[in-house]
């Protein structure tokens, strides 16, 4: 077997053949990733450095298990189980080399399942989907943090109009797989209105409206007021910084997998396109 064979064979076993027999794997952390704009994928400045830093030093981390904003589904939370999950290019117009690129990260079933069962069992309607491949607000991101697709990935679906609690119910669920070295993390973006996007210009000033939405959003992680902030509706600007809440929802997923000794760390503070808040944060023990 190679190497991603190997890590397919385990995933199957679920947290535990992610880890190995007998082991705890170590508490990974939780992270919130703005995705921004899919030509990320082929940058290389500030924002994916960046990205490469922390996942240079995530640590304990076996596995991932992601919410993206370009997944929500009706009725019911999904859960990607194939061993070997495709790369969904959601996105349209863009240079083809964008679309020649590959993340082989290899799924995990055996997580997937027990991903299932847990929010089953906390009264949310969940099940397995062995179709679904991983969209770009998780393998762009991936791309530049974990570039040797090293660990198995399993994507959860949002479900369809649910609600900042609602979101971080489903962290809160799941927050005990950041003790076998699961890595939760929640892809979306702070401030994401496509119609207010500098698209000529990456390195456009920030417009104020977008400023002052993100700065909410810092002051409130800052302050650890995590309660307050599912009240986003009450911040400058917030129908202007999300028309739809879907790119602002994944936060609400890293929060509720937030623990109590959890430290957090900016792993990227920015705009990109003038209105794109690119903020990016880790929460650690």
């Amino acid at each position: 077997m190679d190497r991603r064979e190997v890590l397919q064979a385990a995933a199957a076993a679920g947290v535990a053949g992610v880890l190995g027999a007998g082991s705890k794997g170590g508490r990974a952390p939780a992270l919130f990733v703005s995705h921004g704009s899919p030509m990320v994928a082929l940058d290389s400045d500030a924002y994916p450095q960046a990205l490469r830093g922390f996942g240079e030093g995530a640590g304990p981390v076996k596995a991932l298990v992601v919410v993206s904003a370009h997944w929500e589904t009706p009725g019911e939370v999904r859960v990607t189980a194939s061993a070997q999950p495709p790369l969904v290019y959601d996105f349209y117009g863009f240079p083809e080399p964008l679309y020649r690129l590959r993340y082989p990260a290899a799924g995990a079933p055996g997580l997937a399942q027990d991903v299932v069962a847990r929010l089953s069992s906390a009264g949310l309607r969940a099940v397995a989907d062995t179709e679904r491949g991983l969209d770009h607000g998780t393998w762009v991101p991936l791309l530049h943090t974990f570039p040797q697709a090293p660990f198995p990935v399993v994507q959860v679906s949002m479900p369809l109009g649910a609600s900042a609690a609602d979101i971080a119910r489903m962290g809160e669920v799941l927050r005990p797989l950041r003790g076998e070295g699961v890595l939760l993390m929640g892809s979306g973006g702070i401030v994401h209105n496509l119609r207010r996007v500098n698209f000529h210009q990456k390195d456009a000033s920030a417009e104020p409206w977008a400023r002052d939405f993100d700065d909410w959003i810092a002051k409130k992680l800052e302050a650890r007021d995590f309660v307050g902030l599912q009240s986003w509706l009450d911040a400058p600007h917030a129908t202007l910084a999300h028309p739809s809440a879907e790119h602002l929802l994944p936060l609400y997923f890293v929060l509720g997998a937030a623990l109590p000794e959890d430290r957090l760390t900016q792993v990227f503070e920015g705009f990109h396109h003038g209105t794109l808040s690119m903020r990016s944060f880790a929460l650690r023990a």
